[in-house]
């Protein structure tokens, strides 16, 4: 990590932190509204029923997670720069193995027929494990600059 100021740091985790919100809000919006619009049709469709729950969920989740971070940032010295840069590298990495789980679920979900629920989930955390990682690669490359 090369040096960088405490406030241009700050900056740079507030700006994250906003597109986080920004990326969640538009989530849980999303998938309520696809819920919404299956109920007032009448129509069922498993996979987007729980392309929907999950979507909504996880931005649910993600939302009040970024915005409970946002309330308590504050100036970093040195040590909280690191422990920073640690953690997001550790997301990334089970961000990772989202993208991965849901893609081996998705393999498994067309075996021996095809569950169009389980797809529909596991389309979703491909997605979400998706933007999430590059959202926390976006940030990664901004201290690492």
């Amino acid at each position: 990590m090369h040096f960088m100021w405490a406030d241009t740091l700050l900056a740079a985790e507030r700006a994250h932190l906003l597109r986080l919100i920004a990326w969640a809000g538009a989530c849980v919006l999303l998938g309520t509204a696809l819920l919404a619009l299956l109920r007032v049709r009448g129509q069922r469709s498993d996979l987007l029923d729980r392309f929907g729950l999950f979507t909504a969920l996880a931005g649910g989740t993600e939302l009040v997670l970024a915005a409970w971070v946002l309330h308590g940032l504050e100036l970093r010295d040195l040590a909280g720069a690191t422990r920073l840069d640690r953690m997001l590298w550790l997301r990334i990495g089970l961000e990772s193995g989202v993208i991965l789980a849901g893609a081996v679920l998705l393999f498994a979900a067309r075996r021996p027929v095809w569950r169009t629920g389980l797809m529909g989930g596991a389309i979703a955390m491909v997605v979400q494990g998706t933007a999430l990682a590059l959202l926390d690669l976006l940030l990664a490359a901004q201290i690492s600059r």
